[in-house]
C-alpha cells in the first residue's frame, strides 16, 4: 500500500503547482482522481495506486527533486515567465535543469539581490512560504544616513506600513557605519511585497542597496553573484521538517 495523502498535497508533490495554488485548481474542476472530476477540498490519494489528472495531463509522482539555493543579482525577475521579456532568474540556472518545471520559492525584488530558494516541489515551497511556519528571512539594508534608538525599536517592535498593516517584530541590529550609510542586518516573519523597503520607508528612510543573506537558518554563505548550488540533503531535510503540520 503506498503512502495516502492530501490531493492537494499530490499535486505539490508532483511539481505541478504550490499547495495554494492546487486548491484553486480543485475548486475549477481542473482535477480528477481515477477519472471522476473533484471539485471539494480534503480528498485524499493512494501514492502509486490512484491516477491524478490535471487539465487533462496525468500526474506523476517522482523520487527526483530539485532543490536550489541562488544568488540572485539586482536586476532579475522572480518569476518563470515576464510578460516585459525581462531577465528571470530562470535565466540564471542551467539549460539542463530549465525542462524541470522549476520555479522561485516565494519572491525577491527586481531590486534586490541574494539568496532565493528555486524548486519542482510544490510541497517544498509549501513548508517554506506559509506563514504559518513562521519561516524568517534575513536581510543586510545599507540604509542612507543614520538609525536612531527609536527607530531600531520601533523595528523590533513592529512597523505600520503605509496600507496599514502592522508587521511581526523583527530581530535588528546595526552591523556597520561607513560612507553615508548604516548597515542594519533585520529578521523577519511575514512575506509582504516589497516589506523590508517599505518598513524603512515607513520610518523615513531610504535604502541603498538590500540583500536577503538567510532563509531560516541556510545561509548564502561565500555563492558568488549570479551562481546557484544545489541544497544539501541536510539543508533540505531543515526545511521539511522545520515546522510540522497535520496531514
Amino acid at each position: 500500500m503506498g503512502e495516502i495523502v492530501r490531493l492537494q498535497k499530490y499535486i505539490a508533490m508532483c511539481g505541478a503547482a504550490s499547495r495554494r495554488a492546487a486548491e484553486t485548481m480543485i475548486s475549477e474542476g481542473r482535477v480528477t482522481v481515477n477519472g471522476k472530476t473533484v471539485t471539494e477540498q480534503g480528498v485524499k490519494v493512494e501514492i502509486g495506486a490512484d491516477k491524478v489528472t490535471l487539465d487533462g495531463e496525468t500526474l506523476k509522482h517522482s523520487q527526483k527533486r530539485y532543490y536550489i539555493m541562488l544568488n540572485k543579482p539586482v536586476g532579475y525577475v522572480t518569476t518563470v515567465k515576464d510578460q516585459f521579456d525581462r531577465p528571470t532568474v530562470i535565466d540564471l540556472i542551467k539549460t539542463d535543469l530549465k525542462d524541470k518545471r522549476i520555479f522561485p520559492v516565494g519572491r525577491l525584488d527586481y531590486d534586490t539581490e541574494g539568496l532565493l530558494l528555486l524548486t519542482d516541489d510544490g510541497d517544498f515551497s509549501y513548508r517554506v512560504t506559509h506563514p504559518k511556519f513562521n519561516m524568517g528571512k534575513t536581510y543586510l539594508a545599507a540604509v542612507k544616513g543614520g538609525m536612531t534608538v527609536h527607530d531600531m525599536n520601533v523595528l523590533r517592535s513592529g512597523v505600520r506600513l503605509d496600507d496599514g498593516f502592522k508587521t511581526s517584530p523583527a530581530q535588528a541590529e546595526i552591523t556597520d557605519v561607513k560612507n553615508g550609510y548604516t548597515f542594519v542586518k533585520l529578521t523577519i516573519h511575514e512575506g509582504k511585497n516589497r516589506q523590508v523597503r517599505r518598513m524603512f520607508a515607513a520610518l523615513g528612510k531610504e535604502l541603498g542597496a538590500l540583500q536577503r543573506l538567510a532563509v531560516g537558518s541556510v545561509e548564502l554563505g561565500n555563492l558568488p553573484l549570479g551562481r546557484w548550488r544545489h541544497l544539501t540533503s541536510h539543508e533540505v531535510s531543515y526545511f521539511m521538517n522545520a515546522a510540522k503540520e497535520d496531514e
